[in-house]
């Protein structure tokens, strides 16, 4: 009895021993397959993350693309608004010489600081001769008046007034003209619309300067009423006379190929004299009459 106690309680030990070492094993290959399964885990990560990947690339890929569009439309659009700027621009002090075009090329503007003084006189003399021609009329005019002339001899004294307001006012409508056709504001084809603009312009001028001068005529420097209404009621015509042939003689010499700036001025200057000067006997005759002046 005694040898078998010491032996049953030795394989109670041993068998304690197995079963403690069994348990420790089975710990030791759980530990061991857990790193497996986590390794697992991420390459099986990786593997569903990599479409999120993709799906990034493409989103940031079509961003760059709309901006790259977004960048040429508005290259195209500075371009396009460079080229209209640089075709509004006026570069040079003529238009073209086309259908609509508002002058033909004036090169002698261009060099007119490298021009000699006597080619400038050359080019200039032929005009002037010939408007200086056209200005005999105006002897013409007082000849033909000279009777009037004789007995309300106060109409002499505004001759030189009148021609000089008319030269005034058409000087005024060819400067405008030609600084506006110069500068392409107006063409050929505004011709119409700025000749009436400027007559009109011209009567309502002389209609308040007539208004002005009449009075002072008769009240101030002692002239007589029916002198000073002839005066008064001249103004207004020989104003939109003046007016209409500066603003429209620019436009005809366009037309005609010729130089506005040399030409225009002095042929408006010789026609109003003219034009002037006769509507200002034949007003004088019939304001007279309603006077009931004998002539």
């Amino acid at each position: 009895m005694c040898s078998q106690a010491p032996t049953t309680r030795y394989q109670l030990l041993l068998s304690s021993f197995c079963f403690l070492l069994f348990i420790f094993n089975i710990e030791s290959v759980a530990a061991i397959q857990r790193p497996t399964s986590t390794l697992a885990f991420i390459k099986t990560s990786k593997f569903t993350m990599a479409p999120k990947k993709n799906n990034a690339g493409a989103e940031s890929s079509s961003v760059l693309r709309e901006l790259k569009d977004t960048i040429q439309s508005q290259a195209s659009e500075i371009a396009s608004l460079k080229k209209a700027l640089s075709s509004a621009t006026p570069k040079k002090v003529t238009a073209p010489s086309g259908g609509h075009g508002a002058m033909v090329d004036n090169e002698d503007i261009l060099d007119y600081k490298t021009k000699t003084f006597y080619s400038i006189a050359f080019e200039r003399v032929f005009w002037l001769a010939v408007f200086l021609f056209s200005l005999s009329f105006t002897a013409l005019i007082m000849n033909g008046f000279e009777h009037t002339l004789s007995k309300q001899i106060e109409l002499a004294y505004f001759v030189p007034l009148l021609a000089g307001h008319g030269g005034n006012t058409g000087g005024q409508a060819v400067g405008t003209i030609l600084s506006a056709l110069s500068a392409g504001v107006i063409t050929r084809k505004d011709a119409s619309g700025v000749v009436i603009k400027e007559a009109l312009s011209g009567l309502v001028m002389g209609i308040i300067l007539g208004a002005m001068v009449g009075p002072i005529c008769h009240y101030v420097m002692g002239i007589s009423a029916h002198v000073s209404t002839v005066v008064a009621v001249t103004l207004p015509l020989l104003s939109m006379i003046a007016a209409f042939l500066g603003s429209g003689l620019p436009f005809v010499c366009v037309q005609l190929g010729l130089d506005p700036a040399v030409i225009a001025a002095p042929a408006m200057t010789s026609f109003v004299d003219v034009t002037g000067l006769m509507a200002y006997f034949l007003i004088a005759n019939k304001i007279f009459e309603l006077f009931g002046m004998e002539l």
